[in-house]
């Protein structure tokens, strides 16, 4: 999809192809989104599921209880390997006819997956994605918009079955996070890209770069970022609202059981303030280090990173679980130029805590 009705449009490449990143303020788009203005993401899939299985079907395989959910209510669920790590991720929202499935993601590996376990099942399967285009906002958008079915994002509160790996009796610095994400024919959202009008009336757009900012700052773990090949749900903090922890059985449930009961996930999500003064921003994958037993060595990468309109340079990060919450991190970049970083703990370092300390180093580097 082009934008010529947004001539200050920058568009991205892979992984976010055709997404328009920002309209020439990237910064206060930031504001603009946090006021309700939406953000487009026209590179999530979505799959539709029909028939009356559907979600006792779903509910089999994933990681979330889905028996008794109600139309309209939003979750979201995950499908793990038999070791318990995420293969597939997806918001979830049931109108009462089909459920509706999102994510930033080509659906067609999870397609084959959830073909590959329909058998007898009275369920109808359907990639969706180039009729329906998905919105971000802060806020419900309205009929404006014609929505299909819209998501809520339960982040950060910890839903029924779920659990939290953060510091205890800590405010979240994701309290206040609202997010929304609206179905749009595609057709619609062609148009208003290609004349800057709805309903002809300017319509004003904040940049993907801006949802993704604030997502950075409310500590929201995503399947675009967070996840690689091994990554555990305990190691994101994901239980909080994507895992069930007293259903029945499901591919990677020993897994997930044996890490939250017995030990502990070996990485951990970390917050990460960062040194601007370089003015370079850390790319995803960018290598963490830290002094271990006298040398600096490599503990874990960047996941995402952002310019925050009021936080300045921010970015999450895995990390190793032994590495301590107060030691200095290094990011080390292409160039050989290392950038400054103070964590704040996401999954806690350690399972056993007592009273939680304060927020720490949120000021650091604040511009």
């Amino acid at each position: 999809m082009e934008w010529p009705g947004y001539p200050t449009a920058v568009i991205g490449e892979a992984p976010r192809p055709q997404v328009p990143l920002h309209f020439g303020r990237p910064l206060p788009e930031q504001r603009l989104f946090a006021e309700g203005a939406p953000a487009v993401a026209s590179h999530y899939g979505v799959i539709v599921l029909t028939g009356p299985d559907r979600l006792s079907w779903l509910h089999s395989l994933s990681t979330q209880d889905l028996t008794a959910l109600p139309p309209g209510e939003s979750t979201e669920t995950l499908i793990l390997s038999p070791h318990g790590h995420i293969e597939h991720w997806f918001h979830l929202v049931d109108d009462g006819e089909a459920t509706w499935l999102s994510g930033p993601a080509d659906p067609a590996p999870a397609i084959a997956f959830l073909e590959s376990m329909r058998f007898m099942m009275r369920v109808e399967i359907a990639d969706a994605t180039a009729q329906w285009a998905v919105l971000l906002s802060t806020r419900e958008l309205g009929p404006q918009w014609r929505p299909g079915t819209v998501w809520t994002d339960p982040w950060p509160g910890v839903s029924a079955g779920g659990a939290s790996y953060t510091l205890p009796g800590a405010e979240h610095p994701g309290a206040g996070y609202r997010r929304y994400e609206t179905l749009v024919p595609r057709e619609l959202l062609a148009e208003v890209a290609r004349t800057g009008l709805l309903d002809g009336q300017p319509v004003e757009f904040a940049g993907y770069d801006a949802a993704e900012a604030l997502r950075i700052e409310a500590w929201r773990p995503s399947p675009e970022a967070e996840v690689d090949h091994r990554t555990l749900v305990g190691e994101i903090d994901a239980l909080r609202t994507a895992v069930h922890l007293n259903k029945g059985c499901y591919r990677g449930q020993e897994a997930v059981a044996r890490v939250h009961n017995l030990g502990q996930p070996p990485r951990r999500l970390v917050f990460l303030h960062l040194d601007g003064s370089g003015h370079t921003l850390p790319p995803a994958g960018t290598e963490i280090t830290a002094t271990v037993r006298g040398s600096r060595r490599a503990v874990g990468q960047v996941t995402s990173s952002a310019i925050h309109y009021e936080l300045g340079p921010v970015a999450l990060g895995l990390i190793k679980r032994s590495v301590a919450p107060d030691e200095e991190l290094r990011l080390v970049l292409d160039d050989g130029e290392e950038i400054a970083a103070a964590q704040e703990e996401i999954v806690a370092h350690e399972r056993e805590r007592g009273v939680a300390a304060p927020p720490r180093n949120r000021d650091l580097f604040r511009r």
